[in-house]
């Protein structure tokens, strides 16, 4: 009886690992890259303190900007924020001077 049991979870650890390799996620990274309400900073941050920052994924509930700031921290902001519009076209113009 124990072996059917352990044969069924392995099975099914299997099945799963399967399903969301099709699916193009993965357990760990689906919630990892995804900004949830309680993750976003409302304050500006400062454009020295802001080392990187990317879109979260399309899968992810909310869309977000993931900021990665001083000391590999990453953040959530929104990226419709007046001070994050702000920053994005003082880097785009700084970046073709």
């Amino acid at each position: 009886m124990d072996m059917k049991v352990f044969s069924l979870a392995v099975l099914t650890l299997l099945l799963a690992t399967l399903w969301t390799g099709s699916q193009g996620i993965s357990f760990r990274s689906s919630y990892g890259k995804c900004c949830y309400k309680n993750m976003f900073v409302k304050k500006e941050i400062p454009a020295a303190f802001i080392k990187d920052y990317k879109k979260t994924p399309s899968h992810c509930p909310r869309r977000a900007m993931r900021v990665e700031v001083v000391e590999r921290r990453n953040v959530c902001v929104d990226p419709e924020e007046t001070w994050f519009q702000n920053f994005l076209q003082q880097e785009s113009s700084g970046s073709t001077s």
